[in-house]
Parts: structure tokens; C-alpha cells; sequence
């Protein structure tokens, strides 16, 4: 097997790197196939904890809570944790009158419960001063929550108010840059960088597409390059081919 070269010449030949990674990249074009391919994907697997909240209600203080509790935090655990809480605490009213420490047992054993519990116990008071009591439906006033960064705003605007918003969690920045369809180095600009190359008609499924994608096929270690159904379109997954094919020609 002879080495992958350009213009005829071996000393054209691309090493692993950098470089191998340039010769491909996802353009916009190439997003209609590769979300109907996603979706197919996702609808043969478990539904995120977050859009499984809300298959069962589209309250939006639920949806809020349950995001929340799901940082860093497994999703069986969350939802087992949703389970509890919600049997007890239904309302902000609710979350107002439960003592701080039966809402760390109700929650527990979500990641970093106790502090989660000190979050949401500070919760019907903000919304109560600074909203009137409702749960906010924008990003810049979601984030002025205790407890909530853009990630958890975005996604409570998707999921319980249908509106257009981009959620970057690790799998959503990882397999972005992967493909090529951005080159970010931050959520926050992975954020800002997919609202400008990812039409509006996509937004609301990404994060759930790409977090259930992310965790059965494009892992953050060992991922499933081989059988994975956009290696056709994926930047990262072609410079891999590339590295295992210069390596055999050595």
C-alpha cells in the first residue's frame, strides 16, 4: 500500500496533524444530511434527562429545576433525583417552604447536591423580586438565576418554552469541532460561532441530537469512528483515516 500523496510526489505525503485535518471540513450544505441522520440516531436511543422532563410536563419551573440538578450529574441519577423532588415540590412556593436540608436528601446523590440545594433554595426569592414570580423565557434574564449559566438557560428556553436557543454542553462543543463545522475554543464562542453557521431551524434539536450522539458513538475517548454513520462528513474522523492509513504505509 503506497502512502496517501499529492501531484504524484511521496514527498507530498500528509502526516497525521494539523494539516490531514484541513483537507476536510462540514459546511453548511452538508447539515440537512447529517441532522436527518442524527435524528434517526437519536430517536433509537434513550431521550436526554431534560427532554424526558419534558415529554411528562411543560412546566417551565420543572424544566428549570431539572436542569439544574443535571450539571455534571449522571442521567439515571437526575432522573431519579426529578422523581423525588417532584413527588414533594411542585411550585416555587413549594421549593420555598422545604427545609434546605430535606431538599439536600430529596436530591441527593446529584452531583454537588449541597450546593445545588443552596442555589435552589435562593430561587423563589430572585424570581419572585426580579420576575414576579414567573420564570423568565429570555437568556439574559434566565442567567441572572442562582445556579444558572448560559448552558442551563439555553436549554430551559428550548426545551420548556419552544423557542430557539443553542445549548453547548462538553458533547455538543467536542463534536462540533470534530466535524469542522466550527474551530472554537470555549463553549461561549462555540455558542456565538453555531448561532451564525447553524440555521435557526435546527437549533432547538442540537444539544439533544449531539448529547445523545456524544455519548454513544462520538465519545470523548475511543469514539466509534468506524462505524460511525457522519464519518462521511466528519473533519476529525477523516484525519484519523488519514493517521491510520500513513501509519501502515510506513
Amino acid at each position: 500500500m503506497q502512502p496517501l500523496c499529492f501531484n504524484g510526489s511521496k514527498r507530498m505525503c500528509l502526516p497525521p496533524g494539523d494539516e490531514s485535518f484541513m483537507l476536510c471540513s462540514m459546511n453548511t450544505a452538508d447539515l440537512t444530511p447529517v441532522m436527518r441522520i442524527l435524528k434517526r440516531e437519536y430517536e433509537k436511543k434513550r431521550m436526554p434527562i431534560v427532554d424526558l422532563i419534558q415529554a411528562r410536563t411543560s412546566d417551565p419551573f420543572q424544566v428549570l429545576v431539572a436542569t439544574i440538578l443535571s450539571a455534571r450529574t449522571l442521567d439515571q441519577t437526575t432522573a431519579a433525583a426529578c422523581r423525588k423532588l417532584f413527588g414533594v415540590v411542585k411550585t416555587l412556593e413549594d421549593l420555598r417552604r422545604v427545609p434546605r436540608l430535606r431538599l439536600e436528601r430529596l436530591i441527593y446523590p446529584v452531583g454537588f447536591y449541597r450546593t445545588k440545594a443552596k442555589l435552589l433554595k435562593k430561587l423563589p426569592d430572585t424570581v419572585t423580586v426580579q420576575f414576579g414570580g414567573v420564570i423568565p423565557d429570555t437568556v439574559e434574564d434566565l442567567i441572572r438565576l442562582p445556579g444558572v449559566g448560559r448552558k442551563t438557560a439555553n436549554l430551559v428556553v428550548a426545551v420548556a418554552f419552544d423557542k430557539p436557543a443553542i445549548c453547548v454542553d462538553t458533547h455538543v462543543h467536542r463534536i462540533s469541532n470534530r466535524w469542522g463545522l466550527i474551530r472554537t475554543r470555549t463553549p461561549l464562542e462555540t455558542e456565538m460561532a453555531l448561532r451564525r453557521r447553524l440555521p435557526v431551524k435546527y437549533w432547538k434539536a442540537f444539544n439533544a441530537y449531539l448529547v445523545s450522539f456524544g455519548q454513544s458513538v462520538c465519545r470523548p475517548v475511543r469514539p466509534h469512528c468506524d462505524t460511525c454513520p457522519l464519518r462521511a462528513y466528519c473533519a476529525w474522523g477523516a484525519a484519523q483515516k488519514m493517521s491510520k492509513t500513513f501509519q501502515e504505509c510506513r
